[in-house]
């Protein structure tokens, strides 16, 4: 671990030279030998001596900075025995000794460098730090109090003495070192709050009371002190007082947010539904009712009618208002999205709430992600393209908008704008949706293919793999293209038998597996995924191929009453090689496609 040297003086081109708190500069060498040390505690060091402790210090600073912390360590060791009134090299020694968990002793070094530099801020305060690390308290509390002894405008250290002394719930001393920030910054909201929670827990609620109502006489035009004293009284069992300071303020001011959510509480405290919702629609239709609070309110209201029945029209002719006086407040937004979601109203209807959302704030890329969704399911192949092209716009990084964008160009039958759309999500995106990331790569590997770039189209697969080596589309689609291709039939039966361990009911794996048997020689073997293949096979495109791979398996097993019989079924399902299959069985014998 580095540690920074942040309080040496910057060397000079003259060099350095060094007395017992302080490295000052050749410059003032002279004037410093001729001044007489009155202590004979901290005796001036010769020049000779001086010169070295410089060079030793100066090499440990260097030291450190290159990461040598056992040089620099060994180095500030030599300083001390040289000058054991160095409080600098006890000051730096100290968290070298608190790396090596020497607590104790890194303690006891900043202790001997406070001792020596006793004016030094930086070395107490350092001190102080230690103590508190160290869970000592009390002395890190010494320390502080040291400090504000001798600069009483140091605002930090008393904010420090203040929590030090609610660890050690001494409430006095708390309320002492509030009245010195008191006397330091004037009077405040923050301040007083902080009394009169610390008058509480000493069990003093009249103190507490009066603070509150001297905050309110200090700062009379601030009608949220009068709502503060009124909520202090609700809490205190004294309602009456409370609601009388309420109702002030919203006679007062009949849109004081405060008020009416404190209103609110009272009402509901004491049962008045009636009221509480009144009380509720001013403060959800007031322009001065911060979100955060309408969002609760709105909350409330969800969970109350949900109690009583869960009328949707009663809660969304609310959101509608709101919406209508805060059209901009995208959090009130989502969360009619999030309701509307949870009560399972019709997707159009959520759509046109998701896409007002958006119209607010278009970067919601969550939003916008369940839009794309629901207009998958709707089969809006041109709209999902446009909503991902303004989805990239706002967030460039987000790999959802490509994965959709490329899905949506395979239903348009664009194959170009598929292969690069998943080029430029790889360039821009971060990848850690490692699934997401393995199924671009696989379409793009089936695409390139498409396109006849092999190579490519391998590179592609073998990323899909390094991200997800388990992804069972990309391994069947490799290996057969491997084996179309005349590629390394090895790998390519190793990653197909994958498939099969994985899905051993799925045909076009089976027949992908039975085919590279084929493809190498091994007839029998796969004449028994083939048979396996047509009892598993339910789809009718894909019946041509397989019945088309089972024929020629059984011609190369001599067994022709079976091969033909499965080449005129491929004729008869169709979507096969018509002239191929023809030939096949005018001939009665295996014909290569290619």
């Amino acid at each position: 671990m580095r540690h920074a040297f942040k309080y040496i003086l910057i060397a000079s081109a003259a060099g350095l030279v060094v007395s017992t708190t302080a490295i000052p500069s050749f410059a003032e060498r002279d004037k410093q030998r001729k001044t007489a040390v009155s202590s004979t505690e901290m005796p001036v060091l010769s020049y000779e001596d001086s010169v070295k402790y410089n060079t030793l210090f100066l090499d440990a600073i260097l030291a450190e900075a290159a990461d040598k912390t056992d040089s620099a360590y060994t180095l500030l060791k030599q300083c001390i025995e040289l000058n054991p009134n160095a409080a600098e090299a006890y000051y730096f020694l100290a968290p070298f000794e608190s790396d090596k968990k020497n607590d104790s002793l890194a303690i006891a070094y900043l202790t001997k460098a406070v001792e020596l530099s006793p004016d030094n801020e930086d070395y107490q305060e350092r001190l102080a730090e230690y103590y508190i690390n160290a869970r000592q308290y009390s002395k890190a509390i010494d320390v502080y109090e040291a400090l504000v002894a001798r600069h009483g405008d140091r605002t930090d250290v008393l904010q420090l003495l203040l929590q030090l002394y609610n660890q050690q719930k001494d409430y006095d001393n708390m309320l002492r070192v509030l009245a010195r920030l008191e006397q330091n910054d004037g009077n405040s909201e923050g301040l007083t709050l902080s009394k009169v929670h610390v008058f509480e827990l000493k069990g003093d609620k009249k103190s507490a009371c009066k603070a509150l109502q001297d905050l309110c006489q200090s700062y009379p035009n601030d009608l949220g002190y009068q709502v503060m004293l009124g909520n202090w009284f609700m809490q205190n069992n004294e309602p009456k007082a409370a609601f009388e300071r309420y109702q002030n303020v919203l006679n007062e001011e009949p849109e004081n947010a405060m008020a009416l959510a404190s209103m609110y509480d009272y009402y509901t405290a004491n049962g008045d539904t009636l009221k509480a919702k009144d009380i509720m629609k001013r403060s959800l239709l007031s322009k001065n009712t911060d979100s955060e609070a309408k969002q609760s309110m709105l909350k409330q209201l969800i969970q109350t009618n949900e109690k009583a029945g869960g009328d949707s029209t009663i809660v969304l002719n609310m959101f509608d208002k709101v919406l209508e006086i805060s059209p901009k407040d995208a959090a009130v937004a989502e969360l009619k999205v999030a309701y509307m979601s949870l009560k399972k109203m019709p997707t159009a209807a959520i759509d046109s709430a998701i896409i007002d959302l958006l119209n607010v704030t278009p970067d919601r890329k969550g939003a916008r992600i369940q839009l794309l969704q629901d207009m998958w399911s709707a089969k809006n192949w041109a709209q999902i393209v446009e909503q991902c092209h303004t989805g990239l716009a706002f967030n460039p990084d987000e790999l959802a908008f490509y994965y959709f964008m490329s899905l949506a160009y395979i239903q348009l039958e664009k194959p170009d704008l598929v292969v690069e759309t998943i080029r430029k999500g790889m360039a821009h995106c971060d990848k850690a949706n490692k699934d997401m990331v393995a199924e671009l790569y696989a379409i793009m590997g089936d695409y390139l293919q498409k396109q006849h770039q092999t190579k490519e189209s391998y590179a592609a697969y073998d990323s899909c793999l390094a991200y997800k080596s388990d992804n069972i589309y990309a391994l069947n689609n490799y290996a057969y293209y491997l084996c179309e291709n005349g590629g390394n039939l090895q790998k390519a039966a190793q990653m197909s038998y994958k498939t099969v361990e994985a899905e051993p009911r799925n045909a076009s794996y089976l027949d992908t597996y039975a085919w590279i048997l084929f493809m190498q020689g091994h007839y029998t073997e796969a004449r028994i995924y083939a048979d396996q293949a047509l009892q598993n096979d339910t789809d009718s495109v894909a019946s041509s191929v397989i019945l088309e791979h089972a024929g020629d398996i059984y011609a190369q097993l001599k067994d022709m009453k079976k091969a033909v019989d499965y080449w005129q079924k491929a004729l008869k399902a169709g979507s096969g090689n018509e002239a191929i299959l023809m030939k096949k069985i005018r001939l009665k014998k295996y014909i290569k496609s290619r």
